[in-house]
Parts: C-alpha cells; sequence; structure tokens
C-alpha cells in the first residue's frame, strides 16, 4: 500500500463529468498527486468552483492543473470562447508588457477557479507552416520573438499565484506529426527550438512539459522517455530544477508505441516527476496502469524507490507553492504572517471564546471576523464595550479574541479582566498588535480576515502544518 501511494502521488489523471467520481475522490484522500480539468469538466464559473472546492476537501494540497493557454486552447471558457487572444496575435503585437498582463489576468480567472496548474505557456516555434498541432498556439515563427514572450508569459502566470508549464520540451514547432497521434520528429535546429525554453528557465517557470518527440542524435525514445533529454539536456545543460511534467501518456506517441504502464517507467527513470494521463474521460483504468507498473518496476528493483519517492516530493513541494486557490493562498500566505509566544494549544475540553467586538472604523466597516465555527464545540460569548465580563466557566480551556486591544481602550481592560480572572487562557489578537499580555499563550494575527482566523484555529487545535 506504501509504494501504491507512492506511486498516485505522482500521477496527474483527467476524469469525466462535472464533479469528482468516487475513485478520484478516494485517491486524492490516499496521495494522489493531481487531476487534469478538461472543457468537460468546465461548464460554468459556480459549477467549476464547486469542483475544485470537492477536490480540495479531500485533501488540501491536490495539484489542480488545466491547459488554459488563452486563445484557441481553453478550458474554463471552452463553451463561449476565450476572452484573450491566442498567443500568436500577442506575438504579432509584440509587446511584451501586454503579454505579461494578458497572461497575469488570465491566471488569476484560474486561481480564482480553485486551479493552480496552468500548463501554458506553449514554448514551442511555429516553424513548419504545415505543423498539425501548433499553429497560432505559438507566439510566432522566430526564437527570439517566442523566448521573450514565454518569459513575460511565465511571470505573469506566476505573478498571479499559479504554477506556469513550459511546453512541450525540446520543442514541438518544427514537426509535421501531431504526437497525439504518431510520434513525431523534431527538426535539425535544436538550438534555435531550445531558445524559449532557455528564456523560461531564467524566468524561473516552475514546471516544463516534456513533448513525446524523437531528436536526431539523441536515441531512438521520445523526448517523454530518453534520460540523455531530460535529465541531461534540460536539467544539466538548461540547469532546470523544477517538476518537469510527461505530456499524456495515453497520447498515441506513447500508448500505440511501449504502452501507458511502460512509458510511465520509462519516463520516471528518465528524469520526469510527475506524468499526465489526462486526455481520457475513463481515467481509472489508465490510472491503474501507470500506477501498478511503477510499483512493479520498484519490487523488482528496475526502479530505485529513492527515484519515485524523490519524482513524488517535487510534485508535493509544487502544490505547496502554489495552493491553487486564492482561499489556499491566503492561508498559506496567513500561515506566515502569524507570530506566536507561550504555550497556545488548546487543552482538552470545549474551549469558551470570549470575542470582543469594537465598533468598525469608517474605512475597515462592518464584516465578519472571529473564530466562529473554527474550533470544534466552542462556545462564543461576544462582549461590546458595554457589557460587563460574565462568568467564566471552570474547567474549560479559554480563548480571548481581541482587536487592536492597544489602540481601544476598553478592549485591553477587558483582555486583562479575563487574564485576571483566567491567566491560564490564550489571547488572540486580530488587530495591530501590541505588548504581549501575561497569558499562557498569545497569537497574533495580523488581521481579521477569515484567511487569517483560520490559520490561528489551526495552532490553537495543533493542526498547523
Amino acid at each position: 500500500m506504501r509504494l501504491a501511494a507512492l506511486a498516485d502521488a505522482v500521477l496527474l489523471p483527467g476524469f469525466g463529468g462535472t464533479a469528482p467520481p468516487d475513485w478520484v475522490r478516494r485517491r486524492i484522500a490516499g496521495g494522489l498527486g493531481g487531476v487534469v480539468l478538461f472543457a468537460r469538466n468546465c461548464v460554468s464559473p459556480a459549477q467549476l468552483a464547486e469542483l475544485t472546492g470537492a477536490l480540495r476537501a479531500e485533501r488540501t494540497d491536490v495539484l489542480v492543473a488545466t491547459d488554459e493557454e488563452g486563445g484557441d486552447v481553453t478550458r474554463l471558457f471552452a463553451a463561449v470562447g476565450s476572452p484573450v487572444p491566442s498567443p500568436y496575435a500577442l506575438g504579432v503585437a509584440d509587446d511584451v508588457e501586454l503579454t505579461r498582463s494578458v497572461a497575469a489576468a488570465l491566471a488569476a480567472r484560474v486561481a480564482a477557479a480553485g486551479i493552480g496548474w496552468a500548463l501554458a505557456p506553449v514554448a514551442d516555434i511555429n516553424s513548419a507552416p504545415d505543423n498539425p498541432v501548433i499553429g497560432v498556439r505559438s507566439y510566432g515563427a522566430t526564437p527570439a520573438l517566442v523566448a521573450r514572450h514565454v518569459a513575460a508569459a511565465v511571470r505573469g502566470i506566476q505573478s498571479a499565484g499559479v504554477a506556469a508549464c513550459a511546453k512541450h520540451f525540446p520543442g514541438h514547432g518544427d514537426t509535421t506529426v501531431d504526437s497525439h497521434l504518431g510520434l513525431a520528429t523534431v527538426g535539425p535546429d535544436l538550438a534555435g527550438a531550445l531558445e524559449p525554453f532557455r528564456a523560461a528557465v531564467a524566468a524561473r517557470v516552475a514546471t516544463v512539459m516534456t513533448g513525446h518527440l524523437l531528436v536526431p542524435g539523441y536515441g531512438d525514445l521520445p523526448a517523454t522517455l530518453n534520460p540523455a533529454l531530460v535529465d541531461g539536456l534540460l536539467r544539466a545543460e538548461l540547469g532546470f530544477e523544477g517538476v518537469v511534467v510527461s505530456d499524456a501518456l495515453e497520447m498515441g506517441a506513447i500508448a500505440g508505441s511501449v504502452g501507458v504502464g511502460e512509458g510511465a517507467v520509462l519516463a520516471l527513470l528518465a528524469g520526469v516527476d510527475a506524468l499526465c494521463l489526462g486526455g481520457d474521460e475513463a481515467g481509472e483504468p489508465i490510472a491503474d496502469a501507470a500506477r501498478d507498473a511503477l510499483v512493479a518496476a520498484v519490487r523488482s528493483g528496475r526502479l530505485a524507490e529513492e527515484r519515485l519517492a524523490s519524482a513524488a516530493g517535487r510534485v508535493r513541494a509544487l502544490a505547496g507553492r502554489f495552493p491553487g486557490s486564492l482561499a489556499a493562498l491566503g492561508l498559506a500566505a496567513a500561515r506566515r504572517g502569524l507570530r506566536s509566544v507561550g504555550d497556545v494549544r488548546l487543552r482538552s475540553g470545549a474551549p469558551v471564546v470570549v470575542r470582543l467586538d469594537p465598533a468598525p472604523t469608517i474605512a475597515v466597516g462592518r464584516s465578519a471576523w472571529g473564530l466562529d465555527g473554527l474550533l470544534p464545540g466552542a462556545t462564543e460569548l461576544v462582549l461590546g464595550p458595554d457589557d460587563p465580563l460574565p462568568p467564566l466557566p471552570a474547567g474549560r480551556p479559554l480563548v480571548v479574541v481581541a482587536r487592536d486591544a492597544t489602540r481601544v481602550g476598553w478592549v485591553g481592560r477587558a483582555v486583562a479582566a479575563v487574564l485576571a480572572a483566567r491567566p491560564d487562557a490564550v489571547v488572540v489578537e486580530m488587530g495591530l498588535p501590541g505588548p504581549v499580555p501575561p497569558a499562557r499563550g498569545w497569537i497574533a494575527t495580523g488581521g481579521a480576515s477569515a484567511a487569517s482566523a483560520r490559520a490561528a484555529a489551526e495552532l490553537l487545535l495543533g493542526t498547523a502544518p
């Protein structure tokens, strides 16, 4: 079971329907690396938010990816058409700041949908006019043009908190075969084809996708399965240290030659970290084939368990860097903004929460705040400036939630009165922090947002990652 979970941790299957099926939920809870969403999964913003929320309800750090390139290749806007032009049109405009801005705005929509990984930009140079699969997905036909726009797109996407992915290494532009259908061979100008990938690496792209492409001079294995191209060219020569993800293994170039299971093993041996299995609606049998082949390869000694664990670690680290939704990103940021002193972990028993609620300023206005609903079994007492301090139940953990105790006089006095009666209380300051009060524990959240409240609750409950 441990090996199966480790193998699942590098897989990114697709599935059919507008809600996650049971097998996806079950495997996410057990450690599945992530999923890839297609147009079939994306009907409306509300439905998509519900879908990604359901995925994250199983495990908050699951990777959710989609091919949102803009222009012709869109998943979020397939029903209505993309709101942004194709990469080729942006290349014609040749304004890198425009490309960066468009990429950032599109990635913000991706993040708002609960998706943390955009499988874009396309770094291929469309140097073969009769290329059947790239076309307007590319920024253009010359290395320098494509390189500067790829770098701009990477910076724009990742500025929105979404992982970018330069694809399809080492370049799918100078081919006349669609690798979805067969095995393509790239043209002779590999140096030119690599220029956009070098630019993406220099822009600190988080991920690179391999293409199922034969490269003359690098043997008879396509790039996805070729250690000379992945560990050698991409990592050693170009210096890429992020996550290498395969193009979909059920594409004809792999499934029609070595098969999905053998492709999974060879890809890991080549240096690929994450295996995309996204295209087929019946995703579970494909995921099973890849997982079972990886487990068998480890057990036979063909694939080192350390290599599989390293790949799984890279995938998990990517999920940590790009949480994949505004809520997840906000919680990750809020955790880093917390400060605590003393023993803040709640002891056994249902807690009592005393929230001291000052009048809001005109600028802030009235909005929900506090720990209501975040501490199981808690009793919440809300006090205003004219309310007397009620009797505090003995034998139950006590949390005082304050906002600007240093600035608002009555709040500070109420905190002091509670601590005089119950010095074992924990104080959660959700405004501007001042001196640490004489409490058993003190948490300063740096604000009263819902994200900061959740982060504080994690500390109180001892569930913080």
